[in-house]
């Protein structure tokens, strides 16, 4: 106990030695490094097995393949050159430092509404990390996306520089969480539809949803009930969901499970308390549940999918799709099953789904890949059978869209 309270009385000692500048410039530090992981700023800008922020990850787009830039301080092919000034532009105008239009696979969109203050913690944090140099890989775009001319166009037609502005009529923790997802989080990249030049589209509800581009996932709508929606939840499952990937039967996999690894968890309580509120407190819009017409059970597909699942998904999942708590999902009366379109839950199927690696749960349970094992009927059937069994009514899924699903990349 003494040894502990006199590293303590060293520590205060440091600091109080400092110079006022020298503390005020670790805080910054310490503050950029925690809105980086707000953003999830090192998902992109790390290629696997690469450096930290060094860039060079691939993008891929329905208008060709993006390359992740060099966030570090190396003067040559990094940040070293560049100014806090120079930074915020990029962050709220989506200008680099050289005058160039940046593409809005940065989503600069977003991060227009970022304060200065988060701008330049943001700054201070890319200039403390270890440089490396690695030059930026060239897009490689589809014509006519690759000229200047085009982006050009799509920035007249789609962005205006904005900032964040609270609704007064909101409290300030619903204000928090506001900021946060339309900002650094930059929730909408991924849960709100886009037009056929990439921008999200000014529908009347904000998150949407829609498919991801160049990946066979669809980010549910955060407005409907029936797909993604948290409305009306408490505020403990919506925290815990977006902390843990898991909560009130609901799990979440693919690309969000990537978000609560690297990013979710590692939230301040305050700030899950304020995007959970904000999230909950959405106006529910549209019902995404397919109206199909209740499928016989005595259908050639239902009764290859009951047989395929006895096989293969009983074991784990239950007979009556109630699953194991705490190491398998529950199917029956689970959305992300019934949900329209049926892109996700034919994706787990054939790729696995997993949950995310936590603190609270380091190893989660996953689900090994069908693709080898099945063939698109027997993909088709098995979710056909998920989707109509136990009370559900979601009409049947067609070995086409299996295969459609199929085509795309594991990830």
């Amino acid at each position: 106990m003494r040894t502990a309270l006199r590293r303590i009385a060293r520590a205060l000692v440091t600091v109080l030695m400092l110079p006022a500048s020298a503390v005020d410039a670790e805080d910054l530090i310490a503050r950029g490094a925690y809105l980086a992981t707000l953003g999830n700023c090192e998902g992109c800008h790390t290629a696997r097995g690469g450096p930290p922020y060094a860039g060079g990850k691939p993008i891929l787009t329905p208008f060709g393949t993006f390359h992740t830039t060099n966030l570090t301080p190396d003067r040559d092919t990094g940040l070293g050159l560049w100014t806090a000034s120079d930074f915020w532009r990029a962050m709220h105008e989506g200008v680099a430092r050289d005058g160039r239009a940046l593409y809005p696979v940065f989503p600069y969109p977003n991060y227009t509404r970022i304060t200065r203050e988060d701008s330049d913690a943001l700054f201070a944090y890319f200039r403390s990390i270890t440089p490396v140099r690695r030059l930026n890989t060239p897009h490689e775009l589809r014509m006519p996306y690759r000229f200047a001319w085009a982006l050009d166009l799509w920035r007249a037609l789609f962005f205006r520089p904005e900032p964040f502005v609270p609704d007064p009529s909101r409290p300030a923790t619903w204000n928090r969480g506001a900021y946060l997802a339309r900002g650094l989080g930059h929730c909408d990249a991924c849960h709100a539809p886009r037009n056929l030049f990439g921008a999200v589209s000014k529908g009347p509800v904000e998150f949407a949803g829609g498919p991801v581009p160049e990946q066979s996932w669809h980010a549910p709508s955060l407005h409907d009930p029936a797909q993604g929606a948290l409305i009306g939840w408490k505020s403990a499952d919506a925290i815990a969901l977006l902390r843990d990937g898991t909560a009130a039967g609901a799990w979440t996999t693919g690309p969000m499970s990537e978000i609560v690894s690297r990013s979710l968890q590692h939230w301040r309580d305050e700030d899950l308390s304020a995007l959970a509120e904000f999230l909950t407190t959405l106006p529910p819009r549209g019902d995404s549940k397919s109206g199909a017409m209740p499928l016989d059970p005595a259908d050639p597909i239902f009764t290859q999918g009951e047989r395929l699942y006895r096989e293969h998904c009983r074991d784990c999942h239950g007979a009556q799709g109630q699953g194991r708590a705490g190491r398998y999902p529950a199917l029956a009366n689970n959305r992300a099953v019934t949900a329209a379109p049926p892109t996700n839950v034919l994706r787990i199927v054939l790729v696995g789904g997993y949950a995310p690696a936590t603190r609270r749960e380091p190893r989660p349970h996953g689900m090994p890949p069908f693709a080898q094992t099945l063939g698109d009927d027997g993909v088709a059937s098995v979710v056909t059978y998920i989707r109509n069994a136990w009370g559900h009514k979601a009409g049947a899924v067609t070995a086409a869209q299996a295969n459609r699903v199929r085509g795309y990349p594991a990830d």
